[in-house]
């Protein structure tokens, strides 16, 4: 089977799928990063071509917040960042989609389309409050499955307001209602509208919010969530099949369209499982910019260098290839 990858590098999960020739997703795959991202996307392609070893890779695309090193890792054809690739995904989903609700593991975001093209986006990536990790967090303060969180939050027959500005502050408001005999489904929709909230009142600050509505993001599996999105905006949230890796999915169909016009793919092939990675990062001092360069060694031989403004470490690369 001719296949496109698409291989989504987070700070929490790492995502890898499988596109066919049809842009059918054919199969995905969601494992923790576990702060170790080359050793993630390695484990990532050994698992998904155990379950797949027939297929015939034409292209490869990645994203995310390790897009860059992922992509030197393996060979990608294409390098986007998650704005670009959670668009494109939506898009082909759901041709006529104008807003995008994005909340991963560590971060969120918001992209408004209008007629096929991003207009606006917002990214929330510096407090945690409403993140996956959070609720993680929450969840097993509260000794609950997280798998568990949404549909605990649906039994609530009185919700309770807990402060959502601040994790911390969220999480002793929770505290302080769990002293006063609230319910832990009370508390727990409580706090799913309170995130609900945060989001709108920060990412989506100033934002028109039009329909068709997506949801992405592994926190779209907490349907606490989605009621409080909908109950919010006073309108139908769609969540899509693959909300979970959607970034990845996005990642595919860029790789797919840049290798359209029959150029080879650049991907290194499955063996890249076994190869040794190097990365390290020191700082020039040729100039007052102080550029902070990332090197990476496969196999112990310098494959990549980025991060300088001038070009005069990334371009040495091609001539220690040669």
């Amino acid at each position: 089977m001719q296949a496109y990858l698409g291989i989504d590098v987070g700070s929490v999960s790492t995502n890898v799928i499988i596109l066919d020739d049809q842009a059918v997703v054919r199969d995905t795959l969601y494992i923790r990063t576990q702060g170790r991202p080359i050793e993630a996307v390695q484990t990532g392609l050994r698992q998904i071509y155990e379950r797949n070893s027939d297929i015939m890779v034409r292209g490869v695309g990645t994203t995310g917040s390790a897009r860059v090193l992922s992509g030197v890792v393996i060979g990608a054809d294409s390098v986007k960042n998650e704005i670009t690739a959670h668009a494109v995904a939506a898009m082909h989903l759901v041709p006529d989609v104008q807003t995008v609700l994005e909340i991963g593991g560590q971060d969120s975001k918001i992209i408004i389309m209008r007629n096929g093209i991003v207009t606006d986006f917002a990214m929330n990536t510096v407090c945690a409050a409403g993140t996956g990790s959070f609720l993680d967090q929450q969840a097993a303060r509260l000794s609950i499955p997280i798998e568990q969180f949404g549909d605990i939050a649906l039994e609530s027959q009185a919700p309770v307001r807990v402060a959502g500005r601040c994790a911390v502050f969220a999480e002793s408001d929770m505290i302080h209602k769990q002293q006063t005999g609230h319910s832990t489904a009370d508390i727990l929709n409580g706090l799913c509208q309170a995130l609900v909230r945060n989001y709108l009142n920060n990412v989506g600050k100033g934002k028109q919010i039009k329909e068709p509505i997506l949801f992405q993001g592994g926190v779209a599996a907490n349907k606490g969530m989605c009621r409080a999105f909908e109950e919010a905006l006073s309108t139908k949230v769609l969540v899509p099949p693959h909300f979970n890796v959607m970034g990845a999915v996005g990642a595919a169909l860029l790789a797919k369209e840049e290798v359209s016009d029959g150029r080879p793919t650049a991907f290194r092939g499955f063996g890249v499982t076994d190869f040794s990675y190097l990365p390290k990062s020191f700082e020039c001092s040729g100039c007052a910019n102080m550029c902070e360069i990332v090197e990476i060694r496969l196999n112990d031989k310098v494959i990549s260098r980025w991060g300088d403004h001038c070009g005069k470490w990334s371009n040495s690369v091609h001539e220690l290839l040669q």
